[in-house]
């Protein structure tokens, strides 16, 4: 029992010959090339080729201004994900809101009260 092909519409195969499809095979290394600027620039397939065609054309970022780019937005995910972890916070006596121990006189408050409480290292509670 042979099963029969399914039928395209007459709209589908209109569109099909106005748009062909275009395959072929790259090396490993141009494929990768291919998806960091798929990734980095937001552009399609169809995109590139144009802009390789010199149909549409492209703003062509320095590699000085990328880099920089990327290590700006590192930059600041560290800083962010470092400020979450060791942020030292207390809250407000008054209203229960969230307070950020950043001023000298919190810093100083702080150390007197962790002296005066006795604390001290784990292992120096040991011995």
């Amino acid at each position: 029992m042979a099963q029969d092909k399914k039928r395209k519409t007459p709209s589908r195969i209109k569109y099909e010959q106005s748009h062909p499809t275009v395959s072929f095979r790259v090396s490993r290394e141009l494929y990768d090339r291919l998806q960091a600027v798929k990734r980095a620039e937001g552009k399609s397939n169809t995109d590139i080729l144009k802009v390789a065609l010199g149909l549409i054309e492209v703003k062509v970022r320095a590699e000085k201004e990328i880099r920089l780019e990327a290590y700006d937005e590192g930059w600041e995910k560290g800083v962010n994900s470092t400020w979450d972890v060791l942020a030292v916070t207390y809250p407000c006596a008054k209203c229960g809101k969230e307070i950020t121990v950043d001023t000298e006189e919190e810093k100083k408050a702080i150390r007197k009260f962790i002296i005066a409480s006795g604390w001290s290292h784990g292992y120096c509670n040991q011995h």
